[in-house]
């Protein structure tokens, strides 16, 4: 079965996809390959894998499935979303340059600045709101544009199409973090993108249960590259949470409708209630780029970012207070978390740096679980009013 075939919807594909029925046992499961390596009839001569870190078969159903989703044709699975950035960015060579989005997940931030940057590499940090000011920053050994829509943790949103056009024309890969969104809400190479990379951590699994990371892309020759520095550099995906990652794309639509449904009854307290200053959803029509998230994204995901009235120490009392939600990094399980990203998740940027970007000490993510509603709103409405 194609499971590519345009008439078959994100569910089923997201079911089937990759994954037939185990040829030896008619197991509708793909199994759990846990072997390092593989019988050769002769050498050189074998069924298409011969060790591991190469190639799984539960890996590979895994991998091929994301990479349906995402529509594209080649997936790679690493054991974690760092090490999956880690592994793109080594395509690049000594003194070539790459653009980045300003505002970004911290944990990139440092990989760049502390890692690659000691390796020769140039990084630019940029608002990219608008596709002019990606050609201004463009030089002449510029290989690669990093694009996160919508933004960690401002949850501002970049014009994805505008930016690949921008790029392609100067011969640039354009890589986009598309963690925040999963598959089901936005497919970045459908808008012009040569990568995409999800922590998997995050909605591609659901549970708060394992690491992971997964770099998608269409382009033959990328895939080629991404192979090779993948066995390579051998940071791939345990063959058991390429299992459980497995499992959990079969709910991913469920679970992304609920991580919505919540989301937006979350931000529209918020927006009305008179300790939060300003708050950041995409969904709503009060995001500066509202329009934009209607065009780019078929809907709005869980997560949302605000400000509470009072700085650091009314965000201390708040955090501090919460009951349904937990006060931790990461995103996008079933369970609420909040954070504040300052001291948190965006620790790793200098102060000065996040200051200008706006990461004050006001500032609260939120990634909306699928509780009940009514549970969340009396949560943080509790614990507002401690702060």
């Amino acid at each position: 079965m194609n499971w590519s075939d345009e008439e078959f919807g994100f569910e089923t594909r997201a079911i089937h996809a990759g994954q037939e029925t185990d040829p030896g046992t008619g197991a509708i499961i793909t199994p759990l390959y846990l072997t390092s390596t593989y019988a050769h009839s002769s050498p050189g001569v074998h069924k298409g894998f011969e060790y591991s870190r190469s190639h799984n078969p539960t890996r590979k159903a895994y991998e091929a499935c994301v990479a349906n989703l995402e529509g594209a044709r080649f997936g790679f699975a690493f054991a974690s979303g760092c090490i999956g950035a880690t592994t793109a960015v080594a395509m690049l060579e000594q003194g070539d340059h790459v653009v980045c989005c300003d505002d970004m997940y911290g944990g990139t931030y440092r990989l760049f600045e502390q890692v690659f940057r000691k390796q020769g590499i140039d990084f630019c940090y940029v608002d990219l709101t608008g596709a002019n000011m990606l050609e201004a920053a463009m030089k002449p050994n510029t290989r690669m544009v990093w694009l996160e829509s919508p933004t960690n943790p401002l949850m501002k949103l970049l014009d994805i199409a505008a930016l690949a056009s921008v790029a392609h024309d100067r011969g640039v890969m354009v890589m986009v973090d598309n963690t925040f969104m999963s598959p089901f809400y936005q497919r970045p190479i459908e808008l012009g993108a040569d990568m995409v990379l999800h922590s998997t951590t995050k909605y591609i699994n659901g549970h708060s249960d394992l690491i992971g990371g997964l770099v998608v892309t269409d382009d033959e020759e990328i895939a080629n590259q991404l192979g090779f520095l993948s066995n390579t550099m051998g940071g791939i995906q345990s063959t058991f949470d390429a299992f459980l990652c497995l499992r959990s794309l079969k709910t991913l639509a469920i679970r992304m409708r609920a991580h919505e449904r919540n989301a937006f009854s979350v931000a529209r307290f918020l927006e009305g209630h008179d300790k939060v200053a300003n708050v950041l959803y995409p969904g709503l029509e009060s995001h500066p780029q509202y329009a934009l998230a209607k065009a780019q994204m078929s809907g709005f995901g869980g997560m949302i970012a605000f400000t509470i009235k009072g700085g650091l120490p009314a965000a201390r009392r708040m955090l501090e207070t919460v009951n349904v939600f937990t006060l931790a990094e990461s995103l996008g399980g079933v369970e609420s978390l909040i954070e504040h990203p300052a001291i948190m998740t965006h620790s790793s940027l200098p102060e000065e740096k996040r200051l200008s970007l706006g990461i004050d000490d006001g500032l609260i993510r939120l990634s909306v679980g699928i509780e009940s509603e009514a549970d969340l709103l009396r949560d943080l409405d509790q614990a507002l009013a401690a702060a």
